[in-house]
């Protein structure tokens, strides 16, 4: 591949020479979105040829390119069809003759299992265990197969079950932001990219990794080696100022995004995040924001890498790879500058201090409400849904105790894998009101079905150190599965009463849960009003048995003494 054709410049990293596309030489590209200086980056390297045509990147959206990806990420669901093919590849190679070890992928593929653990056991200690002994025994064969061609495959790894959903995984351990790699003898050095079987594959976007979601087969024709096609994208830039206020969190934060840039219309586009509102935002917080890229409908959400990008690949034990990131995204015209603005396609303005509590449903994740309004907006769509009947009372029987409840009670209150649990702090958040409650000595009532699926296992980890898991267990929130549970439907059996209430007199349930989809009989079959919110919310609601409460005014529960407990009694400081 003759590069003499682009400007490349020679980096000193770690004692050792790499040649780097240099953007800072062509005049054209430093008013480009960062987005796109990272994909013509991409496109230079595998395309010298397209050097001729950089002028025109930027001025005619819409031409087809050619993309490369570094790495392809796959999930269970979607990627063991992959597996079947290669194998079918192989069987074919070797019925013609030749050697079937010669078939592999030829970009590095890891396959995460995360889309097969269900909500089985939930509220006792041993729910973890009891549901990945279930998920074992109906996914052996599945199993069998991910295990031999991880064992059979060049540059194929398979991250075992009960680890943790392929997003966070990728954003704390396999993202790496620059990737080395030998090239017809010479050593370069680029950013890291990839396409993912799973629409949330737009995580790592908060990392300043390229990637996003593709369909099964464009996948397989990437780890085979041929481009992805697509057309230069229009960015979106997203302007953020100022700073959240005190008790709003970022998943307050995604749900304003989600509304307002499905209300603006980015399908196809890329958003990118900057201005100064982004320095105080974390990296898990980016991560929350751009995992919900496709609930707003952009392609990505892409933060630039900065000083907090470092900040974040050191704390995960990544040094060596923020070292090589920090070289190349300097001197080739890729780190983020705060002072010079690119030129975006269109420009939205989000103050971070007018971003209020909020919750999105029931049906779609872009009807964002403000907390307080909940339970008016509840009524609304109750009243379309079952027509006069918002104060029936039903009879549900728990466990052989009769219990009397309305349109509106809580059937699922979940703390699920993808949006939230990258983000210690709301997670930390949810810890310490569960251990408030434990000291009132309160918990969810019996018709909640409640779990906790963290994203990987860091995240007990944390909570351990934290002094706060204990105070979960405590209250129906102990860990139930490490990987993609209530958010993909796989919340298992409701309570027994419950369900039947339900399928014979009709009870309206709802779910509250901190994923990223609520989709109508998307949580489960059962349960019709489903609302996202941050997990500090999904264990107030849980406490509380109701969606149909203003949570920040009325009481909460009861406390043992009698005594009201609101939501301002158990909110950390």
């Amino acid at each position: 591949m003759d590069h003499t054709s682009v400007p490349v410049k020679t980096l000193h990293i770690h004692g050792s020479r790499f040649s780097a596309i240099d953007l800072s030489a062509y005049p054209d590209a430093v008013r480009l979105p960062y987005s796109l200086r990272v994909l013509l980056e991409n496109v230079l390297r595998n395309d010298p040829e397209y050097a001729a045509r950089v002028s025109a990147f930027r001025s005619s959206p819409g031409q087809d390119i050619p993309f490369f990806p570094a790495r392809v990420l796959m999930q269970d669901f979607t990627g063991v069809p992959c597996v079947v093919d290669l194998s079918a590849m192989r069987d074919a190679m070797e019925d013609l003759g030749g050697d079937p070890q010669r078939v592999n992928p030829v970009v590095p593929v890891d396959l995460v299992v995360d889309h097969s653990v269900q909500i089985d056991y939930w509220g006792n200690r041993d729910a973890l265990e009891q549901n990945v002994k279930a998920e074992y025994e109906r996914n052996s064969e599945r199993y069998r197969l991910l295990k031999w061609a991880a064992g059979a495959m060049k540059d194929f790894r398979v991250i075992p079950p009960n680890s943790g959903i392929c997003h966070q995984i990728n954003l704390e351990y396999l993202g790496t932001v620059a990737r080395t790699r030998d090239i017809q003898g010479t050593a370069w050095v680029f950013p890291d990219s990839l396409v993912g079987t799973d629409s949330h594959t737009t995580m790592i976007n908060g990392l300043g990794i390229m990637g996003w979601g593709v369909g099964g087969i464009e996948a397989e024709a990437v780890l085979l080696g041929q481009p992805y096609m697509m057309p230069v994208p229009e960015v979106v830039g997203v302007r953020l100022e100022g700073e959240l206020p005190r008790g709003v969190t970022a998943s307050d934060l995604v749900l304003t995004l989600t509304q307002l840039l499905r209300a603006r219309g980015v399908v196809g586009a890329f958003v990118e995040y900057f201005g100064s509102g982004i320095k105080t935002l974390s990296l898990p917080d980016r991560a929350t924001i751009a995992n919900m890229s496709p609930e707003y409908g952009a392609t990505m959400g892409y933060f630039p890498v900065d000083d907090i990008t470092m900040g974040y690949l050191r704390d995960t034990g990544r040094t060596s790879e923020a070292e090589t990131a920090e070289v190349l995204f300097k001197e080739t015209g890729l780190w983020y500058d705060e002072v010079n603005e690119p030129d975006y396609s269109d420009l939205i303005v989000l103050d971070l201090g007018s971003v209020k509590p909020s919750a999105a449903g029931p049906f779609r994740p872009q009807d964002r409400i403000d907390l307080e309004l909940l339970p008016r907006r509840f009524a609304e769509e109750l009243e379309k849904a079952a027509p006069g009947k918002a104060g029936n009372s039903y009879t549900v029987n728990i466990d052989g105790v009769p219990l009397h409840l309305t349109h509106g009670a809580v059937a699922i209150a979940a703390i699920t894998s993808c949006t939230n649990t990258s983000n210690p702090s709301v997670m930390i958040g949810a810890g310490l009101i569960a251990r408030k409650a434990e000291k009132l000595g309160i918990r969810p009532p019996s018709w909640v079905k409640t779990s906790l699926a963290p994203g990987s296992r860091v995240v007990v980890d944390y909570l351990k150190r934290a002094g706060v898991l204990e105070a979960l267990e405590s209250i129906g929130f102990g860990v139930s599965a490490f990987g993609c549970t209530t958010c993909i439907g796989n919340s298992g059996p409701l309570p027994q009463g419950m369900s039947a209430a339900v399928k014979d007199q009709g009870l309206i349930t709802a779910s509250v849960s901190s994923g990223n989809r609520n989709f109508e009989a998307r949580i489960h079959q059962q349960v019709r009003f489903n609302y996202l919110m941050s997990p500090m919310y999904v264990v107030a609601f849980a406490l509380a048995g109701r969606v149909n409460i203003d949570i920040h005014s009325e009481p909460l529960c009861k406390a043992p003494d009698g005594k009201d407990v609101y939501l301002k009694d158990i909110w950390p400081a």
